[in-house]
Formats: structure tokens, sequence, C-alpha cells
């Protein structure tokens, strides 16, 4: 529960109602989230309600005794089994309609649960006035059970990371707690041990499976340099690895407290339960007492006795428990199944929100692109070997630290063998030069050889992708065309997005001609580049303005004010910067495009089940509610119909978080 009544009044509950504050009609607490953090709480079992298993036979004795005519029961003796019976059920739901009565919530279910089962008492009813409160009893710790169930599966998705570590010190080992461990450090993972800090390994090769934070269980080798990040799980190789954030900064912990944010905050229709709920219930109080009332001026053969037991199936029925548990479960349910699969909403009201989405704006580099360089093609000019264009790129290249550096050396690290450049000088924003076997080489941009006066080939100039072109003594050798590499499931998350009916458009700070001929290749319905931050975010405010509902996904800060500023920001959370994690709503773990499918198909059957819950509880207590009102429907018809209907809804909302995706 989020938190308890006894914060709110100041007194100690027996037992926490069903759905936690904010679910009890009358109850003023506002927040119905999940306490994932929080001291464990023991979940419940049957042994701990030997009061409640005890009245259950007692009341099943007495109704067998009473369907025998061959026995008749003393009175005396009948009457005080019956009452016994019902304390022994119905104590804890006396003792707080008692204390919620004290601190000034007159209209609650205890109360309406309390009135009822007294006014079966009066009419001699004692049978069904046990079973009343037996039944509503027993719902109430299904409905305890589904909540807890909710919170242990979030949990348990969440208390992945290990409190305890190997670090090396002085030439040592030592296992420490991993909150003890200092930035720069280094820790050793051992074989199938969860890493529990975030950080860079320093092994040659490790792999490690990132199912917890990803939700794909195929093993991601790493290789010396490259990210670790806590809750992933070592492979069959011991490594090491340089820590880069502490304890409370991993990403880890930053998922921790999203999903934990996001049990608190509440859905339009979470609120609007929440305060249909405290309406509700003084509203049926009332018109019980209007049903005993006015007949009375307009039956000719008014008998009192007839129209209070109307009034009481009407109180049985109008408890309203299956809405306000079995929403909230719905979207805990949905919070937590899009967790397992490494999307992480940071509140209900996003699921909400992006089922209604109709336009989706994505960045290009980092969302639809991996973000790093690699060699598309060498196109050698005529009568020049493709070597020899290399090996002189890569000459020139060999100590720089530009992007575009690496992914050469990357593509060819031993072209240069036997070829050595000196004088080497850089060309700002243009490229570098150098000489080579005492011959001058320049080496850029083809459009700044071209202003040289250097004859290059057409192909260099007219390319969108990046290129770099190589001259010899003024003299064209050739170019090398450099491609940000497309994600392997972009064309699937577009073509995904194109089929759900939404719009998609591409925006990017890259060349026109480039985030075009990506457009086209991703059939996108708009591409637009050399876009600035603030260029970004003037075409999402036209969206907006435009009547768009507007989802825009991003990772880098540049994309931080347009996410910002869309109905739904996501963030690709696997290398997106913090800031744009922060202000996103919605955050997809392993940086996969595709999992915008797994986000809207999660938020589309949320919806659905919630929808139901609300239809089912609503429309079978509309029936039965009428049929009580004239006088067709027993007390009997009318527990069971009310905790019928709960367990139900909650059964349904329970199964969304075993829902498989496709």
């Amino acid at each position: 529960m989020a938190h308890s009544h006894q914060q709110h009044h100041g007194h100690e509950h027996p037992r926490q109602p069903v759905g936690g504050c904010g679910g009890c009609p009358g109850c003023s607490c506002e927040s119905t989230g999940l306490n994932l953090t929080g001291p464990e709480e023991k979940s419940w079992v049957w042994k701990d309600h030997w009061l409640l298993i005890a009245s259950a036979l007692l009341t099943l004795c007495l109704i067998v005794i009473d369907a025998i005519d061959q026995i008749d029961l003393s009175p005396y003796l009948r009457v005080p089994l019956y009452v016994a019976a019902y304390l022994a059920a119905a104590y804890p739901v006396l003792l707080e309609a008692g204390r919620e009565l004290k601190a000034g919530n007159v209209f609650n279910e205890f109360s309406l649960m309390s009135l009822a089962t007294f006014g079966a008492f009066y009419l001699g009813e004692y049978a069904e006035g046990v079973t009343v409160m037996l039944f509503y009893c027993i719902g109430e710790l299904f409905q305890d059970a589904a909540v807890d169930h909710a919170r242990r599966s979030i949990k348990k998705l969440l208390d992945i990371r290990p409190d305890r570590v190997t670090v090396e010190r002085d030439g040592q080992t030592a296992t420490v707690q991993a909150a003890e461990v200092k930035i720069g450090e280094i820790i050793r993972i051992k074989p199938d041990e969860k890493v529990a800090l975030d950080g860079v390994l320093l092994s040659p090769q490790a792999d490690f499976n990132t199912a917890a934070l990803t939700g794909e269980s195929k093993p991601d080798t790493r290789r010396a340099g490259e990210p670790v990040l806590a809750g992933m799980i070592n492979g069959r190789t011991a490594c090491t690895i340089r820590v880069t954030a502490a304890y409370a900064d991993t990403v880890l912990s930053r998922v921790l407290h999203l999903v934990e944010d996001a049990t608190a905050r509440k859905s339009k229709v979470q609120l609007f339960i929440t305060r249909f709920a405290r309406i509700y219930t003084p509203a049926v109080i009332l018109l019980a007492l209007l049903i005993i009332a006015m007949p009375y001026f307009f039956v000719a053969d008014y008998q009192f006795d007839q129209w209070f037991y109307r009034a009481l199936v009407f109180l049985v029925l109008s408890c309203p428990c299956a809405l306000v548990i079995s929403i909230p479960l719905g979207y805990f349910g949905g919070i937590g199944l899009a967790s397992r699969h490494g999307v992480l909403f940071k509140g209900a009201n996003y699921l909400d929100a992006l089922r209604q989405i109709d336009c989706v704006v994505l960045d290009k580099t980092g969302t639809l692109t991996r973000g790093v360089f690699k060699v598309a093609e060498l196109i050698p000019a005529e009568a020049i070997d493709p070597a020899e264009l290399l090996a002189g790129v890569i000459a020139l290249e060999r100590h720089s630290n530009h992007p575009i550096a690496r992914a050469l050396l990357e593509f060819a690290p031993q072209a240069d063998a036997g070829v050595k450049a000196t004088d080497l000088r850089e060309i700002p924003g243009r490229g570098l030069e150098g000489t080579i076997g005492g011959r001058q080489f320049q080496l850029g941009n083809p459009h700044w050889l071209a202003a040289e006066g250097i004859a290059v080939a057409p192909v260099s100039l007219e390319t969108p992708q990046t290129v770099v072109a190589l001259a010899r003594d003024r003299q064209y050798l050739g170019c090398i065309i450099i491609a940000d590499e497309l994600k392997p499931d972009a064309k699937q998350a577009v073509a995904g997005l194109k089929a759900a009916h939404l719009q998609t458009v591409v925006l990017s700070g890259d060349r026109g001609t480039l985030v075009e001929a990506l457009g086209r290749e991703l059939q996108v319905d708009a591409a637009c580049g050399d876009l600035l931050p603030q260029d970004k975010l003037a075409k999402v405010q036209a969206l907006v303005d435009a009547g768009h509902k507007v989802a825009f996904v991003g990772d880098g800060v540049n994309d931080a004010p347009a996410i910002a500023l869309a109905q739904v920001g996501i963030a690709m959370g696997g290398l997106g910067s913090d800031g744009t994690i922060e202000v996103a709503d919605v955050v997809i773990q392993n940086d996969q495009p595709s999992k915008l499918l797994t986000a809207l198909q999660v938020s589309h059957l949320t919806r659905n089940v919630v929808v139901q819950n609300i239809a089912l509880a609503m429309g079978v207590k509309g029936i039965v509610l009428l049929l009580g009102g004239f006088g067709m429907a027993t007390l009997w018809e009318a527990v069971f119909a009310d905790v019928g209907v709960a367990l139900l809804a909650i059964l349904n909302a329970v199964r969304l978080q075993r829902q498989k995706l496709s």
C-alpha cells in the first residue's frame, strides 16, 4: 500500500483496507501507489485468518441445521451462535467503521456493510446477515492478495541489485557493500554473477545477460572500454570493471525510482473513480433511505420490513470495491508488464496518453540509427588501387580522435603498414593535410577539395551520406562513404507505427539530404534535417497546434525540450542523456525503436482491461440494483453479485500481468 490509514488519521488499524488510501469510499487520502521500497510486508496466509475460517465453518453448520426440519434449535442458542459467527468475521470491519466515523468519515464501505448486516439481523435474517459480512471479508482477502501480488511482481522485477561486490584495493580483493565502492575503483565480476554497479569493461571481452534491464535474454557481448550496467548478469568468464557511477546513481537505480513513481501517479480514470466513490457512497445511502420512505406515500399496503429489506439489498449491491481496486490493479499490471519487456512508464496516466497519440516524431541519431559511424563503401578514382586509397586515408587519420577516424581505423586497422604521415595539419571544419613519402596529401570534405580547385568525382559531392575524399598533390584519388548504421529493428518499428495508423516524422540536426534519404528508406511521412534544438521544438509545437497528439522519441540533450513539450515524451534509456530521461514520460531501456510497438500494445491492453472491469462492475450491479429495487433480488443474490463481480474484475486485472506480447 502507498501508506497506511494510521499515517493519515493518526491511529493504527488492525488491517489495511483494500486499495490503500483513496480506494476506500469516503477516505480522504490521495495516494494509491504501491510501496516498493519500504519494509517488506508479511504475505498473508490462511492461518492468519483463523477467526474468519471459524466463522465460515460455524455459519455453514448453522445453515445446514436450519435446513433440516427434524432439528429445532432453540432461539436462545441459535441467535448467540449467529452473533458469534458474525463477530468473528466482522470485527475488523466494525472497528474500521467506528474509527472512520470518529474521524468524521461517515460514508464509507465499512459503515455501509455494517448498516446492511445490522439491518438483516433486525429483520431476523441471521444467516443472510452473517453471510453478507463473511463473503465481503473473503472478497477483501482476495483483493488484498491481488494487491500483494501486483506489488510483489513489480518489486521482484526490480529487486535485482546485489548489495555486495568484490573490489580490488592495494593489490588485494575484498568483499564490501556496493554502496561503499567509489567511482574509479575496480570490481571483479564472477561467472554468472550480477553486476552491482555501472562501469566500463577492463577485460578484453565478456558476455552479459541483459534481460533485467532490456527484457531481452539474448547474450550481449561487450569489449574492453564498452559500458557495463548494474543488473546485467555476467557469462561464464570472470571479468573486471572500472566503476563509473555510485550505487545510488546507476541506471538500475533510476529504473527502480521510475517504477516506484509510476505506481503512485494516477490515470484520469483512477482520479475519476476516486472522486466518484466519494460521491457515490453517500448517494446510495440516501437512495436506500428513499427506498424505505417513499413507498409509504404511494403504496397502499406499505410494509416497513419489506421495503427495509429491499434497501438492504440495495446497500450491499452498491459497494464500489470492484471498481476502486480492479482499476488501479489494471494499471499496476500494465506498468509491470511493460517493465518486464524493457519499457518504463513513469505513471498510469502515460499508459492512457500513449493510446491517444496520432503522430510519432523520431530523432535520427541514437534513436533510429546506432549513432556509430561505419565505412559503407570505398570508391577509388580510375586507375587507383583501393588499397592505396585506404592506406593514405588511414595514415592521415591514425592519430585523430574524431568519430569518423575511429570508424576508418576499425574498418582497416593495419591498412597503412609501412606508410607514415608527417607534418600533419588540421583545417577546422574541412579536414587534414599532411606529407607521405615527400608528397602532399589532403583528406576531408569533398566540397573543400573542390573549392581548392581539385577535380573530385561527382559521386562524392552528391551522395547524402558523410564522405571523406583524398587527394595527392592536388590529384583526386577517391572517396570513402561513411554511414551511421540503421538499427536492425528501425524499419520494423516504423512499419508497425504506420500499421497502427500513426503519422511518422523524423527530425534531426544532421544534413537535410541525409535525413531525407533515411526518411525515404524507412518510408516515413515526413523527414527534416539541419535542425537546431529550437527548430525541433518549433516543429513539434506546430504539430501540437495543428491538433495532433504527439509522442516524441529521442536520446540526446538536444531532444529534451521537444520531449518535454510532446503529449508523451519517450527517451532511449540505454545511452540517452540523464536530462532527457529525466523529462521523458516513457523510457525504453535497450534503445530498440521496436519497443515503441511494445509500449503501444501494453497501453491498449491496459485500457481494454480497465474498460472491461468498469463495464462488468457497472453493468452487473446496475441490473441487480434494479431487480432489488422491485423486490426481485434477495441479500443472497446481492452478496454473490457484489463479491463475484469484484473477484472477476480482480482476476481480469491480474491476468494482464501475465499477458504475452506479440
